[in-house]
């Protein structure tokens, strides 16, 4: 009878874990639909990325409060994740979107996960497995379909450049969030960073960090009072806004987070998957950006090179265990969600 109770308790974690997931990953995908309509009716990208960082900051600031025992036991997890995986993916993501469709720019920041695995290889000096290996050589031949780069790259040059800048921020996002997920061992050993308080801090490190790069105060706020064009549709601004700071940064945090505690990493990480998927249609049916075929197929392999590359790990070095690298949506044992 206990066992069947125990089955039964975790049948449903894992059925909300999946559902949490699959929550994350849409409210991920939902942010650049969002912004780009902020962005075409006047603010500037990098304005679009503070209002986001500083309204889920705002938001998150009882967890800051909570977890401010952080502050003194992983500093510079903190000030990395702030820096890295919040001001560094979303300035290079937003300011990418204003030259670029979102389907690509998200696509092309999904190339983090074999970035990874070429941190791994080369600047760790371990190898890797040979579906890590063919995972990256997927996601990389789907991104040339995706750019097309037997026309010339047609796509904004600069804005490929500032979307593989995301990406390349996301690598530094794994590797902390895989290095603040695990237990230090030896003399003055500490427990796990709590996955919350890092999302807490990493917002509001970000946000003051996007302070002084973004200068806020030269921001247009006459636009937030007017209405932005949705694929000819009018939107009030505010709403817009209010969606990216409560729905695509706070809960798609929070979720991704808790769906990580109810899920191993590499399940969480293949649901995660489905945000490029999730943004691409909501950017074909609301902003009316349609790809070609190729392209279409190109990110369907990008995908499934991500997908591939986020379920190896690499092979442990003569006495140790090899940690989880390159999953997406997280890092090692109770990581922090991704993006």
């Amino acid at each position: 009878m206990h066992a069947d109770s125990s089955l039964r308790d975790a049948s449903r974690a894992r059925t909300s874990g999946l559902a949490l997931a699959l929550v994350s990953a849409c409210a991920f995908g939902s942010s650049g639909v969002a912004a780009k309509p902020l962005i075409e009716a006047g603010l500037e990208p990098l304005h679009v990325t503070w209002l986001r960082a500083a309204g889920g900051a705002l938001v998150l600031l009882p967890l800051a409060w909570r977890h401010r025992a952080l502050v003194r036991e992983r500093p510079w997890l903190l000030l990395g994740f702030g820096l890295l995986a919040v001001a560094g993916v979303q300035a290079f993501y937003f300011t990418a979107l204003s030259r670029i469709p979102v389907g690509v720019a998200l696509l092309i920041e999904y190339l983090a996960p074999a970035l990874v695995l070429v941190w791994v290889r080369f600047v760790q000096r371990r190898p890797v497995t040979r579906a890590a290996a063919v995972g990256m050589v997927l996601a990389v031949g789907g991104l040339s379909c995706v750019v097309e780069v037997w026309a010339g790259l047609r796509l904004d040059g600069l804005g490929l450049l500032l979307a593989l800048g995301a990406a390349c921020c996301q690598v530094g996002y794994f590797v902390l969030s895989d290095h603040g997920s695990t237990a230090e061992e030896g003399e003055g050993a500490r427990k796990p960073a709590d996955p919350m308080g890092v999302i807490a801090y990493g917002l509001l490190i970000g946000a003051l960090t996007l302070t002084v790069v973004a200068r806020p105060w030269r921001t247009d706020w006459a636009v937030l009072g007017r209405s932005a064009e949705l694929n000819g549709t009018a939107v009030a601004a505010p709403l817009l806004l209010v969606w990216i700071v409560l729905v695509a940064t706070a809960t798609a945090y929070l979720t991704g987070v808790l769906a990580v505690r109810l899920l191993s990493p590499p399940v969480a990480g293949v649901v995660a998957c489905l945000e490029a998927v999730i943004a691409t249609v909501l950017a074909w049916v609301l902003l009316g950006e349609h790809l070609s075929a190729v392209q279409l197929l190109g990110g369907a392999v990008v995908l499934a090179g991500a997908f591939i590359a986020q379920r190896s790990t690499p092979k442990a070095r003569p006495g140790a265990s090899a940690p989880v690298a390159g999953s997406t949506g997280a890092g090692a044992e109770e990581g922090v969600s991704a993006r």
